[in-house]
């Protein structure tokens, strides 16, 4: 399918031979490399093991989120890193206490790794896009915030507009996917299950309950990064801070 793929590109002279190639090379490699130690995890079904590997994708995942959103904005590696911990805890403490409700289930690699994934994955998604668009309009719009300021308005009547607006253009993607799931394309979870043979019912079950989890996660990330995005912007004076 790649050797098509390619093969259509230089007959169309597209020049993207090259960024396929590396792409399919790189996609297969880390996936390998990812089911060796995931086989290694789910073997040795140690809690260590599980935590170290849900630390070392969060970290990744911060890294991603940081890199896209600014890189001069200090600690922004643990406020990424802390809202996108936070909110994925958040949201796998609800669903193995009320959803799961299986003791097994909290050092169970085949639920925790899965769910924090996802969970993770579409909070950094989500945390990369609010904070990129926050930290944009903070700096195109410094007089815009000054002006308020000086009129008497706090930091966060002054930032108000500015916050609203990005928090709504991290969630947009995941209420998107919400409004059309099942109608135009079946994710992930849903299809492997079918794949796998699972009751069509369940598979529709479990995928409710992810789309529902994600939702979840990402509002609370984008809030939390949100908000802290927002202090760093201002010193102890109030005062607007350029990065």
């Amino acid at each position: 399918m790649v050797a098509i793929a390619i093969g259509l590109s230089a007959w169309q002279k597209l020049g993207l031979e090259w960024q396929l190639s590396l792409a399919a090379a790189r996609t297969i490699v880390q996936l390998l490399v990812v089911g060796s130690v995931l086989q290694v995890v789910f073997t040795w079904k140690h809690p260590l093991a599980l935590v170290g590997l849900l630390a070392v994708m969060l970290s990744i995942a911060s890294v991603v989120a940081r890199n896209r959103i600014h890189t001069k904005i200090p600690s922004l590696f643990v406020l990424v890193w802390g809202a996108i911990g936070a909110s994925a805890a958040l949201t796998l403490v609800y669903i193995n206490t009320l959803v799961l409700r299986q003791p097994e289930t909290w050092t169970n690699p085949q639920y925790l790794i899965p769910l924090g994934g996802m969970m993770m994955g579409n909070a950094m998604n989500a945390s990369a896009i609010a904070g990129e668009r926050f930290v944009s309009n903070l700096q195109n719009h410094q007089l815009e915030i000054e002006t308020h300021l000086c009129l008497g308005a706090t930091s966060k009547q002054a930032l108000a507009s500015y916050r609203k607006d990005a928090i709504r253009a991290g969630m947009i993607s995941i209420v998107n996917a919400m409004m059309v799931v099942g109608l135009v394309t079946l994710p992930g979870t849903i299809t492997g299950q079918l794949l796998s043979g699972v009751d069509p019912l369940d598979a529709a079950a479990y995928q409710i309950l992810i789309m529902l989890a994600l939702a979840l996660t990402n509002l609370v990330a984008i809030l939390v990064l949100v908000e802290g995005l927002g202090r760093r912007f201002f010193n102890a004076a109030v005062q607007l801070q350029r990065f």
